[in-house]
């Protein structure tokens, strides 16, 4: 197949992943604004894809220069990888979508991508020599994050619904509801430009990891076509919403007031941001998810739905291997094919 082509292709491939990105982390952006009533689910699809769109001028690229050029050793850096791997990912946030399943569509990327490159480097090599020494750092970080994520939510929205509820322990429960309705338009806000800032990134790190393998551009540097495209893409398939993932984390997580809603996702947005900073392709559908359960947890443990919590980590323990094996299949079948 023409290099062009392929890359073309990947292209494609990776904003339709992009796009399905948004559609299921549509409810990480605007479940908990529609779960309070501030705004109509179509008002807050609105909201929230506007701010993933404007994160495009917001907070560099270090998370996309992680995916393009440190997840995976270069020299097995292909584009049969690149698109095997992609298809691995674009499978399971479909599906789990389909089944209203909030997983992390970062992960389901990371693993469809790891596992073709570690068909590519050879099954008896497996995972050292495909991720090498160099990419061992970023893939621990990511490791990490999948439980520092929301145990970091869980803290920033109990720890700030506390302080905000003594803070305003004066105040009448009417007021208190009023004044918390406007704000939690800003926190939403804020959470769906994190959410831009971090989601996006790695279908701009996918591209450019195309662009680099072909030889179309000497760099890992992100052109300005690629943040535009990706950016656009997130906010389509926030704008499209996931009303199933949406109702299983606004309403049989935990009720949320307007208050709650807010430090939810006030403690969110600054876990995904510093994850950001670091370069670290956290998961916000891990972040909001424990954001919160800590909200609920402050009013008492009771009022979080723990069961379905559970089903929500098991949704999160299954994506890396579902990803890793459909990934690695991918591949293993475009090389029976001679297509690689």
């Amino acid at each position: 197949m023409h290099e062009l082509t392929l890359v073309i292709i990947i292209v494609l491939f990776a904003l339709t992943f992009d796009f399905l990105n948004g559609f299921n982390d549509a409810a990480n952006s605007i479940a908990t604004i529609v779960a309070t009533r501030v705004l109509t689910p179509f008002q807050a699809v609105c909201w929230a894809a506007f701010f993933n769109f404007v994160s495009a001028f917001g907070f560099g690229t270090a998370v996309a220069k992680t995916i393009a050029g440190g997840m995976v050793q270069p020299e097995y850096v292909t584009q049969m990888v690149i698109l095997t791997g992609l298809v691995g990912a674009i499978f399971w946030t479909y599906l789990a979508s389909h089944l209203g399943l909030p997983i992390s569509a970062s992960h389901a990327l990371i693993g469809g991508y790891g596992g073709a490159a570690v068909c590519k480097a050879g099954l008896a090599l497996g995972w050292s020599q495909a991720l090498g020494i160099l990419t061992a750092r970023n893939w621990l970080l990511m490791i990490a994050f999948i439980f520092i994520a929301p145990i970091l939510g869980m803290l920033g929205g109990g720890l700030l619904m506390i302080a905000t509820t003594w803070g305003f322990r004066s105040q009448s429960p009417q007021r208190m509801d009023k004044m918390f309705r406007g704000m939690q338009l800003l926190s939403s806000a804020v959470f769906s430009f994190s959410h831009g800032t971090n989601d996006a990134q790695k279908t701009m790190g996918i591209i450019v990891g195309a662009l680099f393998a072909g030889g179309f551009v000497e760099t890992l540097e992100v052109p300005i076509w690629v943040i535009l495209a990706a950016h656009t893409a997130i906010a389509l398939g926030t704008l499209s919403g996931g009303w199933k993932v949406i109702r299983t984390m606004g309403h049989r997580l935990t009720r949320l007031n307007p208050l709650g809603g807010f430090c939810a996702e006030t403690g969110g947005a600054a876990t995904v941001l510093f994850a950001a900073s670091l370069g670290v392709p956290a998961s916000t559908t891990h972040t909001i998810a424990g954001a919160i359960a800590g909200v609920g947890t402050v009013k008492r443990i009771r009022a979080v739905r723990w069961h379905k919590a559970r089903e929500i980590v098991w949704a999160w323990v299954i994506t890396l291997p579902t990803t890793i094996a459909v990934g690695a299949t991918a591949y293993l079948l475009a090389h029976w094919a001679g297509l690689e």
